[in-house]
Formats: C-alpha cells, sequence, structure tokens
C-alpha cells in the first residue's frame, strides 16, 4: 500500500447443495419449528418476523433501535476479534465486524427455523425490525461520506456498499429480492456460475476492487466459486480520513516496541501533544484520535505492561462502551508508530464457534427464504464467507470509516498532563461517535509485519 487507507470487505457466499442433499419434512428436520412463516420469538426476546411485508417505513424507526443495533453490533465485533485470534496469538489482526454483519445480515433475512436462530444468536440480531433498521444505519453512514478526488486531498470519505449476484433464471424469491433493493440498496445482479464460475469470480472482484479504490483486488480466491453456486452477497467498507490535528513530520523518531514475546523492534513513532480525550485505570490508558469534523475517532488502548492478552481476552461490549464513556478532555503527549497491515480470513470456522453451525452444513441448512425448494431440488447452505481488511496510519491521518458532529467538551484539563507511549502491543477501534458504531477493530502487536 503506497497511501493512507482503511477499509474491510466482507462477503458471504451462498451455493448450491450437491446431488442428494434434499430438504426432509420440516417437523422431522433438527430445530424445525414447521412454521412456514418463520420465527416469531425465541428465547432471547422477540425477532424481526421473516420479512413476508416490507420493513418499518424510515420515518417510523426510532433511536432506541438503531441504539440496540449498535450496541449488539459492537457486541458481535468484540466476539468475532477473540474467536479471530484462535489461529494468530501472536499475530496483527484487522477486521470489519459492520461489514461482516451486513453482509451475513443479507443472508439471514432468507434463513429460517434453527438455522435463523443460530445466526440470529451468534450475529447478536435482537432488534426487532432488523433489516430496516440495518438499512438505517448503513444509509446514515453513507450520508457522512463525500467524493473523494486525491488532488484535492479531502479529508474525509465513507463509503457502504452492497452487491448481490444470483445465477440467472433461478427462482429467487420475490419478497427477499425486496429486502435487498429497499434494506440493503442492491438490485439482484444475474450471473453464470453455472456455466463460467471462474468468469464471474473476476467480475465480482472487480467490483469489490472499484468500490474499496483498488486495495482490495481478490476478496473470492480461486476456488471460491463453482458450478453450484447459486448466490454471492458482498458488502464492501471504505473509508479515508485525516486526522483534525495531524502529526507533525518533524517529531517522528525511531524507538523500540516490545512485541507478546519480548522481542524489541525498532519502530517510528509519531508525536503530538494537544487536548485528548483520555482515560487511565488501573494501569490502562485509553485515548481517542478524532478524525476531521470530530465525529469519527480511533480509539487506542494500552493495557499495562504484560498484561495485553488477559485484557484483550476479558474484554467484551460492555467494558469497551464503559472505557468510551470514562474518556474526558487532557492535556498529554500520545506517541503512536506508523503501522500498515491487512488480514484475510475465511469466517465459516469462527461463526460456527459462536454457535452458528446449521448455515454451514448442507444436510441442515435451511435458506427457503431465498429461494423455495422440494425433494427433488437442490438445497442452499452458506459454502463460505470471506473477510479482507487492510490499515494503514501515519502523521496525516487514517484511511477508515467516519461520520460529523460531535465534538470534545470544554471541559478544564487537569493540570498534570499525560504521555501515552505505544512502544508494545495495543488494540484499537475506529468507531462513529453520532451512533457509536464501531466500524473496524483490530490489535497491533507485531512490527515486522507492517508494511
Amino acid at each position: 500500500m503506497h497511501r493512507r487507507r482503511l477499509l474491510a470487505v466482507s462477503g458471504a457466499l451462498l451455493a448450491g447443495a450437491v446431488a442428494g442433499c434434499t430438504e426432509s419434512d420440516p417437523e422431522d428436520s433438527p430445530g424445525g419449528d414447521g412454521d412456514e412463516d418463520g420465527d416469531r420469538s425465541t428465547p432471547n426476546g422477540p425477532v424481526d418476523t421473516v420479512d413476508q411485508a416490507p420493513a418499518t417505513p424510515l420515518a417510523a424507526l426510532d433511536d432506541e433501535g438503531l441504539e440496540e443495533l449498535v450496541a449488539e453490533t459492537n457486541g458481535f465485533a468484540i466476539d468475532l476479534h477473540r474467536r479471530l485470534l484462535a489461529d494468530r496469538p501472536e499475530e496483527n489482526v484487522f477486521s470489519s465486524p459492520l461489514s461482516a454483519s451486513i453482509a451475513l445480515a443479507m443472508t439471514y433475512a432468507g434463513a429460517r427455523g434453527e438455522t435463523r436462530r443460530q445466526m440470529r444468536a451468534a450475529l447478536r440480531y435482537t432488534v426487532e425490525d432488523l433489516h430496516g433498521t440495518m438499512g438505517e444505519l448503513q444509509r446514515r453512514l453513507d450520508e457522512r461520506g463525500t467524493d473523494h478526488d486525491d488532488e484535492d486531498e479531502t479529508p474525509f470519505q465513507l463509503s457502504v456498499a452492497n452487491s448481490v449476484w444470483g445465477q440467472d433464471g433461478y427462482g429467487f424469491d420475490e419478497n427477499y429480492r425486496t429486502i435487498l433493493a429497499e434494506e440493503y440498496g442492491t438490485e439482484l445482479i444475474e450471473a453464470n456460475f453455472s456455466g463460467d464460475a471462474a468468469g464471474e469470480r473476476e467480475r465480482i472482484n472487480d467490483w469489490v476492487a472499484d468500490e474499496t479504490d483498488g486495495t482490495i483486488e481478490e476478496l473470492l480466491p480461486p476456488g471460491s466459486l463453482d458450478r453450484l453456486t447459486r448466490l454471492v452477497l458482498v458488502n464492501a467498507i471504505y473509508f479515508l480520513a485525516n486526522w483534525e490535528q495531524p502529526f507533525p513530520e518533524d517529531r517522528t523518531d525511531h524507538g523500540p516496541f516490545t512485541t507478546l514475546d519480548g522481542t524489541d523492534h525498532v519502530v517510528p513513532l509519531m508525536a503530538l501533544e494537544r487536548t485528548w480525550p483520555y482515560v487511565e485505570r488501573d494501569g490502562l490508558q485509553a485515548v481517542e484520535l478524532p478524525y476531521v469534523g470530530g465525529d469519527a475517532a480511533m480509539l487506542v488502548v494500552l493495557p499495562p505492561d504484560g498484561e495485553f492478552e488477559a485484557y484483550e481476552r476479558d474484554l467484551d461490549g460492555e467494558g469497551l462502551a464503559e472505557l468510551i464513556d470514562g474518556l474526558e478532555p487532557r492535556d498529554g503527549t500520545v506517541k503512536l508508530p506508523r503501522f500498515e497491515f491487512d488480514t484475510g480470513v475465511e469466517l465459516s470456522e469462527p461463526l460456527a464457534e459462536l454457535g452458528m453451525t446449521d448455515a454451514f452444513d448442507p444436510e441442515l441448512a435451511d435458506f427457503t427464504g431465498i429461494a423455495e425448494h422440494d425433494e427433488e431440488a437442490e438445497r442452499l447452505y452458506l459454502d463460505e464467507a470471506y473477510h479482507e481488511a487492510a490499515v494503514a496510519v501515519d502523521e496525516d491521518g487514517t484511511e477508515a470509516a467516519a461520520a460529523t458532529g460531535a465534538v470534545i467538551g470544554d471541559e478544564s484539563a487537569p493540570v498534570d498532563p499525560f504521555e501515552f507511549v505505544a512502544d508494545r502491543p495495543f488494540l484499537f477501534a475506529i468507531r462513529d461517535r453520532p451512533t457509536g458504531t464501531v466500524l473496524f477493530l483490530g490489535r497491533a502487536v507485531d512490527p515486522s509485519d507492517w508494511e
């Protein structure tokens, strides 16, 4: 990567089942409830209906529902982050759980029975009108973005885009297509997976590259699509923002960064003194770095020396919210490394660990809300969900997700200034302040992987 950027792309892939995998009677299937209209409630509270009618008009949506969705999405962000660490405990990790949540919400719109209940629990979909509220959140975020022109050095850009690619001639449910169009802003694009899966993979990857300004060129790897693929759902989030106050380049100096195993690496450390939103508790420090406009910010969390892994393991959505609520204006110096890395993962295993198992099982998956089938027809199931994200931070800012609006209060700062030096592993989250949405979440632990 040759310039600042922070972006994420998430794709959910549905494929037709292999021959011989047909649906049994709903009454006899594991977890089936025999209700063709879908689940009206679950032990965790009311769930949106199976979308047999258009979602709630935007004018009827209230902020309470949006706040609930954001809280649960942020909780899912922590859940997913923790699962991604299982196979990479000493690596840098970066993702956009919001991107994954949106792509999988489009899939969830067609889920039924036990498949639906598992997805709802794993993805924390508790708000009653999920698709209407998710659509409203996307619109609010997307409205904050501006057209970007490299020559104009536009300081802020945010875009949220969806696309859905379906096999030409396949009997997709009309109500499902309506939800995709009205709440996720995408019509179903006809594709020829059965005749040219490789060509369609290239076409989808080209769309992703275009939406992410060329940063992610191959979301779907070779072999990810084949003649049995029936539907591909993709979400792309792209963000570019300058810091509200840039780090002076002449203040950047080199210093040590100590990794989890105690190894020291020399890294460029940016430095800036100003008034920051800051909190310190029991040796933990957290500081928020605002972007231009004040509504987007990067929260950087520095656990006490030697306690990074324990803190990361115990962190949850409520703990993150409490940390943010504790931020107060204070004068201080922040020293933060320049860093740049990306993460590419397949989400089937992490999602299965969260309890979403049936969706990936050709024998158990129930996506009859996407397309009806009988005992002579193939059965849809979730083949894989691919996620890729990249981040770069320098003196000018970050290419990431953000918004416009809230500013720091004008309370008096304490007399004693603080010093925040990220010279050891730290967590960082980029969030939209007006809604509180965590757009990106990551850990920086290994400078050898920073470009």
